[in-house]
C-alpha cells in the first residue's frame, strides 16, 4: 500500500503535533528513568539515544588562530616561513603526508567525549562526534584528489581483543555517513583492513616524541600494496598529539605504493597542553633517519570528491 503524501503544510502540522504529544513522554521518561548528561553529569531534560545534553555539544574548543600549513598544529608566535606557512617541525623534518587537519583541540569537553567513546566504550556518541571528523575532512575539499581510500589508523590484535573495537573505524564510518550527504559527489572508499598494525606498541601516553617515533617505528605495514599502488588515501585517527603515529602510518603508506597521504582527525593537542615540542628532540639528535619529503600535492578540480563508496 502507497503511503499517503501530505502537501507541506500538513505536514509541519502534524509534526508540530508529534513534538507536542512526544514532550510528556520524554518528561515522564526522564522522571522514571533519570540519566545524566555523560560529560557533564547535568540530568538530560528527554530521552535520548546519545547521552550528551545539546549545552556540551555547543562546548567542544575549536582551533582559532594562525595553523601549520601541513600538521594542522598552532604556529602561536612562531614566525611564519616563506611562502605557505610551516610550523618547526614541519620544516626540519618534513612528513610523508601533504596535509593534515583536526575538528577542534583536545581539551575540555573534546577529550572528555573521546574518553567516553574509547574507554567507557559509549559508542552512541560516535554518531555526534563522527560529523565533527566530516566537518574536518571537509576542509580538504578543492585540494585533496577526487578519490580516496579510508584508512582508519590500526589497533593490534592484542588492543583489540582488550577494548572491542577501533575508536578511529567508528568515528570514519559515521563521518563517510555524514559525507555521503554534505558531500554526495564525492568518492571515499572505507579500506579498513588495508593498513595493519604488525606489533603491539606502548601506550604513547606520557612518552617524549622521540620515545613516540621509536616506539612506533616499524609498527605499520600494508596488507595488499597493490591496493594501494598509486591511489591516494586519507588516514583517520581520533587523536593528533605530536604526529608521530600519523607520521609512522603515512610513511608505509607512501613505501607501499600510495601516491598521496592525508590526515584527518578528529581532535589535535597543542604544545600549551605540556607536549615538549617535536623539533627539540630533533635538534638533539641527527636529522629523522628515512624522513620522506612531503607529497606532492595534487590539485583537485573540483571541491568534491565522490558518492561514499561500501565499505570493505
Amino acid at each position: 500500500m502507497a503511503a499517503i503524501e501530505l502537501p507541506p503544510s500538513q505536514t509541519t502540522r502534524w509534526r508540530a503535533v508529534a513534538r507536542v504529544l512526544r514532550s510528556p513522554f520524554d518528561s515522564l521518561g526522564c522522571i522514571l528513568l533519570p540519566a545524566p548528561c555523560a560529560l557533564c553529569g547535568s540530568p538530560l531534560p528527554q530521552l535520548s539515544y546519545v547521552p550528551i545534553c545539546d549545552l556540551c555539544w555547543t562546548e567542544f574548543p575549536l582551533q582559532t588562530g594562525p595553523v601549520c600549513a601541513c600538521c594542522g598544529d598552532a604556529l602561536g608566535s612562531l614566525p611564519p616561513s616563506s611562502g605557505a606557512e610551516l610550523c618547526r617541525p614541519c620544516r626540519m623534518a618534513p612528513p610523508a603526508f601533504v596535509r593534515a587537519v583536526s575538528y577542534g583541540i583536545y581539551q575540555g569537553r573534546m577529550r572528555e567525549a573521546v574518553h567516553a567513546l574509547k574507554y567507557d566504550r559509549l559508542h552512541a556518541v560516535s554518531a555526534g562526534l563522527g560529523r565533527m571528523l566530516a566537518q574536518a575532512i571537509a576542509q580538504l575539499a578543492g585540494e585533496a584528489p577526487k578519490e580516496m581510500l579510508v584508512i582508519p589508523v590500526p589497533l593490534h590484535r592484542s588492543k583489540y581483543a582488550q577494548r572491542g573495537f577501533n575508536q578511529s573505524r567508528s568515528l570514519a564510518r559515521a563521518a563517510l555517513k555524514s559525507l555521503g550527504k554534505s558531500h554526495p559527489s564525492w568518492r571515499l572508499t572505507l579500506a579498513s583492513s588495508t593498513l595493519l598494525r604488525q606489533r603491539a606498541t606502548e601506550t604513547q601516553a606520557g612518552l617524549t616524541p622521540r620515545q613516540r617515533r621509536i616506539n612506533l617505528r616499524g609498527a605499520f605495514a600494508v596488507s595488499d600494496p597493490a591496493r594501494v599502488a598509486s591511489r591516494h588515501v586519507l588516514v583517520i585517527d581520533d587523536i593528533l598529539t605530536t604526529g608521530a603515529t600519523a607520521r609512522a602510518a603515512a610513511r608505509a603508506l607512501v613505501e607501499a605504493g600510495a601516491a598521496s597521504v592525508w590526515v584527518a582527525t578528529l581532535a589535535r593537542a597543542q604544545r600549551a597542553d605540556g607536549i615538549r615540542p617535536f623539533y627539540e628532540d630533533l635538534e638533539e639528535e641527527a636529522p629523522l633517519a628515512g624522513a620522506l619529503p612531503v607529497a606532492e600535492s595534487h590539485a583537485a578540480g573540483s571541491s568534491t570528491i565522490g558518492p561514499t563508496m561500501p565499505a570493505f
